[in-house]
């Protein structure tokens, strides 16, 4: 198998397991916020397909990474149905750090993918990293926003964005160096979603503005 071949499945396989995990943290938010079954689906579509959507307009690629692979509409809507049921009959506790795991990990995915498809346009380096922020942050605060609260991103002060950018930096200093073809890929997922965990776990803060 080409080189070019392996770098397309990967990024196939990573936008596919980040698609899965913002779609999770969407239908748990939703749930959480008691919404019927059609807001659920809707949350979830909303969170999973945000940040890939706004990326593939800004680098004009039509059409939309959901629309050319349909399987991708059904996965989701079929996730969002069997977690609505398991839900219920697990009685699964609905709280906030129950979303943060799935969130996490689609942050890491979706960040990766961001870059690896600016790279391969030759955009420039920061504009690379910004496409990796842009699709693994949207989703998550367009999901926010359509449950009326203030993206968990911008309000919880932990870093989340910050944690991206680190990680697209990390991905194109990897494509820079003598390593395997999947390796920048594989850092910007690592070094993300390993900086968000840690950023959780320590309680890590960014300088908020502060109005007596």
């Amino acid at each position: 198998m080409d080189t070019p071949h392996i770098i397309d499945t990967a990024r196939q396989v990573l936008e596919i397991a980040a698609t899965i995990a913002f779609a999770l943290s969407g239908v748990i938010k939703a749930a959480h916020k008691k919404l019927d079954v059609v807001g659920v689906c809707v949350v979830a579509f909303v969170a999973a397909f945000g940040g890939g959507t706004l990326r593939d307009l800004l680098l004009d690629q039509r059409p939309f990474f959901w629309v050319r692979q349909e399987t991708f509409v059904w996965v989701i809507l079929g996730i969002s149905l069997l977690a609505i049921v398991f839900l219920r009959q697990r009685h699964f506790a609905l709280t906030e750090r129950a979303m943060l795991w799935p969130d996490m990990l689609g942050l890491g995915l979706f960040a990766a993918v961001g870059v690896d498809m600016a790279a391969e346009q030759g955009l420039p380096a920061l504009i690379c990293v910004m496409m990796g922020v842009i699709t693994g942050v949207f989703g998550g605060v367009l999901r926010d926003v359509m449950c009326g609260e203030i993206p968990q991103a911008f309000r919880d002060h932990q870093p989340y964005a910050v944690c991206a950018f680190v990680g697209g930096w990390v991905d194109l200093l990897l494509r820079s160096s003598p390593v395997p073809e999947m390796a920048p890929m594989l850092g910007c997922v690592l070094v993300t979603a390993g900086l968000r965990a840690i950023a959780l776990w320590r309680h890590w803060r960014l300088p908020s503005w502060r109005v007596d």
